[in-house]
């Protein structure tokens, strides 16, 4: 899986303005849906907030992937933040995350959203490409940082 044939590079939020977890994830929501990627904005913000209350998507390293499955999209969609000073995100590993990458996917679309995430861990795992995404000065150099990486 290619992330950036699923990011729109119109997706991207460097800085993110938010200070705290659910004003991050509203953020990185609203740029999906100013981009006409939902059909229900509510239904959207709903299933990646009920996911979030079951348990915290921060996966350490200051990485989060919010993520929901729902019906108010017809395929996988992405939006990736970067918070110029790390969020409070009651990660697994108890520290702060600074990349945000939030993932909403149909109900019956499993296989894609399963990728994304794995593709999404699998990057992260680069300490060099990381340190360079929290360090992207906007979304234009997080947008080309990705896309340079996915074409390596």
């Amino acid at each position: 899986m290619v992330l950036t044939q699923i990011l729109q590079p119109t997706c991207v939020k460097v800085p993110l303005v938010g200070k705290d977890k659910d004003s991050v994830i509203t953020e990185l929501l609203d740029v999906l849906d100013e981009n006409g990627l939902f059909q229900n904005r509510e239904t959207a913000s709903e299933a990646v907030f009920t996911r979030e209350r079951t348990r915290s998507t921060g996966i350490g390293s200051g990485i989060a992937i919010p993520h929901g499955k729902c019906n108010a999209v017809k395929e996988l969609v992405m939006a990736l933040g970067v918070a110029p000073e790390p969020v409070e995100f009651e990660s697994i590993d108890g520290q702060p995350v600074s990349i945000v990458i939030l993932l909403v996917s149909p109900t019956d679309q499993t296989g894609p959203h399963i990728q994304a995430l794995a593709r999404i861990s699998r990057l992260m795992l680069d300490q060099t490409f990381k340190i360079a995404l929290e360090q992207a000065s906007s979304s234009e150099v997080a947008y080309q940082l990705l896309s340079d990486r996915e074409n390596d």
